[in-house]
């Protein structure tokens, strides 16, 4: 059980730059990460004298739990394609009846008052 518990960590690990490119993911997320990172490479520890990487794997293992919906769906394959810069600048609508009218008037307004 172990394995496979490592083999999950390790899969999120490995999908975090997949998780940050991504411009559907809210920033609050991606700078939790970045700051998560910050934090691993400054040489400033907390509590002052923590034992080696011992609060830097406590962040990481807070940040992974947090995160873990959002990087499973990464590393299992159920991401969705992005399909803001295929349509982007583009007015696409679909299933929607209208009518254009000239001289300001709808048809509908002109039932209405027929109807009463």
């Amino acid at each position: 059980m172990q394995f496979i518990g490592f083999r999950i960590i390790m899969n999120r690990l490995r999908v975090i730059p997949f998780f940050l490119r991504d411009k559907t993911v809210p920033k609050r997320k991606k700078a939790l990460v970045i700051f998560g990172l910050v934090y691993l490479v400054l040489p400033i520890n907390w509590p002052p004298l923590s034992l080696f990487f011992a609060d830097d794997i406590i962040l990481w293992i807070f940040i992974i739990w947090h995160l873990k919906d959002d990087l499973d769906i990464y590393w299992r394959g159920d991401k969705n394609d992005d399909l803001s810069k295929k349509f982007r600048d583009k007015d696409i609508v679909d299933g929607v009846e209208f009518t254009v009218v000239d001289g300001g008037k709808k048809d509908d307004d002109d039932n209405d008052k027929k109807g009463d």
